[in-house]
């Protein structure tokens, strides 16, 4: 077997080759679509939309759910949300990052290939997906253990279990969608990189969720009566382990990955966990509960937009530089901030995606209120907070996204699938963070109609 290590990408660099500066002419399905500001505009905003809603949904779910009695019970199930939906995202979104590339590169050099490669890299996100859910449970449970001073051996079995289960499902049911949406998006002569990473992300919220509160009430239920299906459930995930190996290693690419690229999202799930710990620890206080639908919200939209930036970037780089090479401006240190000052396609993209940040949460934080039903709106301190919080949050994390790509690039590391993981757990926790905040200034000045 052939050696890897974490500076291979999802395609040999033989094949990027074709798509140099050196390289011509281009086919029709070759590169990424010619782009004006007006269409990259469109193409952004309406997923963003979309993707928006989905966390809108994510947070009202969550507020009805934490006070089902397995929510309450198991403190530890809450401290694990923020973890399971960030480590969802990171592998959905590094999947459509990646794919994104491939398709823009047009490196596929035919149909059996393309499948290959499709089927490979499903493989690996579903051994990711079992194997991180696993680690994520015992992330969950130490924090809980810590928090509360002890952990019932049962509460332990339901949080494997429906962990496991529903970051089955989940991985599997997207997966194939964003097979799907990044191809689809392509054959209609839309730049994937713009839409399928938020698609990926907020959907993915929602879904995950979704599962993990019916396999956690699934599980509460047959605790005492049943108690050997949720060990067979689990045991059923963890035995598919291997076939995911065997699957995987049949295409040069997905084989990498099996060696490669474990770190950035272990790093961004013990990441996400103290985000969910501070979320646990806010949402306990009866003063603070109110925060727990904004969370989606904040953490969601801010993953979308920078993974948008990223894989952008990411992509510029695969297609006009060779691994280790980074543009004149970004060989010595230089000032983040410039990603917004400039012409060039990505720094539009960039104040594009800045500027959308103010009117989309103001959508995304009245349309919160009115499917909650809610008689009075948001008062305008939480509103005013809210929104600067978010800028702060995104500003943030796109300065951080140029530095760091550009960084990984010149490394050797491939950016699609170890700068997304950092950006989106490190939203999260800035984003719990920063909420956190919010409430506990407006608790303090005595806005408690907000709380």
């Amino acid at each position: 077997m052939p050696e890897y290590t974490e500076t291979d990408y999802l395609l040999p660099v033989a094949l990027y080759g074709i798509s140099r500066p050196r390289r011509t002419a281009r086919t029709a399905d070759e590169g990424p679509p010619a782009e004006t500001v007006c269409s990259m505009l469109v193409q952004i905003l309406v997923p963003f939309l979309l993707a928006g809603l989905g966390t809108v949904f994510a947070g009202l779910l969550l507020e009805v759910v934490q006070t089902w009695d397995v929510f309450q019970e198991i403190a530890a199930l809450l401290i694990l949300v923020p973890a399971l939906l960030g480590m969802k995202g990171n592998l959905e979104m590094t999947l459509a990052s990646r794919l994104s590339t491939a398709v823009n590169a047009g490196t596929f050099q035919s149909v059996g290939e393309k499948w290959k490669l499709i089927i490979g890299n499903l493989a690996v996100k579903q051994l990711q997906a079992t194997m991180l859910s696993l680690l994520a449970c015992v992330l969950s449970t130490v924090f809980g253990w810590t928090t509360e001073g002890k952990m019932a051996f049962k509460h332990v079995v339901i949080l494997c279990s429906a962990c496991i289960s529903s970051s089955f499902l989940a991985s599997l049911i997207q997966g194939v969608i964003m097979v799907g949406f990044v191809f689809g998006s392509k054959r209609f002569g839309f730049n994937p990189d713009n839409m399928a990473t938020p698609m990926a992300a907020s959907f993915g919220d929602l879904l995950t969720l979704a599962l993990l509160a019916g396999c956690s009430f699934f599980s509460y239920s047959n605790i005492d009566s049943y108690p050997s299906v949720l060990y067979l459930v689990a045991l059923f995930c963890l035995c598919l382990v291997p076939l995911w190996v065997v699957i995987a290693s049949k295409h040069p690419a997905s084989q990498a990955l099996l060696h490669t690229g474990w770190t950035p999202i272990i790093i961004a799930l013990v990441i996400s966990s103290i985000g969910g710990l501070i979320l646990e620890r806010t949402v306990s206080d009866p003063n603070l509960a109110g925060i727990i639908v904004y969370a989606p919200i904040i953490n969601g939209i801010g993953g979308n937009l920078v993974s948008i930036q990223s894989s952008r970037i990411s992509t510029g780089l695969h297609l006009n530089y060779l691994p280790g090479e980074v543009p004149a401006d970004r060989r010595k240190c230089y000032n983040p901030c410039s990603i917004f000052f400039g012409s060039g396609l990505n720094h539009r993209s960039a104040q594009i995606l800045l500027l959308l940040v103010i009117p989309g949460q103001l959508i995304f934080l009245y349309s919160s209120h009115l499917m909650k039903g809610a008689k009075t709106m948001p008062s305008f301190l939480l509103t005013a907070a809210f929104l600067a919080a978010s800028v702060i949050q995104v500003f943030s994390l796109l300065c951080v996204a140029d530095c760091m790509v550009h960084c990984l690039w010149r490394r050797g590391k491939d950016p699609d699938s170890y700068s997304i993981p950092y950006l989106t757990a490190l939203g999260d926790l800035l984003g719990t963070a920063l909420l956190s905040l919010v409430f506990l200034i407006l608790w303090w000045v005595g806005d408690h109609g907000s709380l």
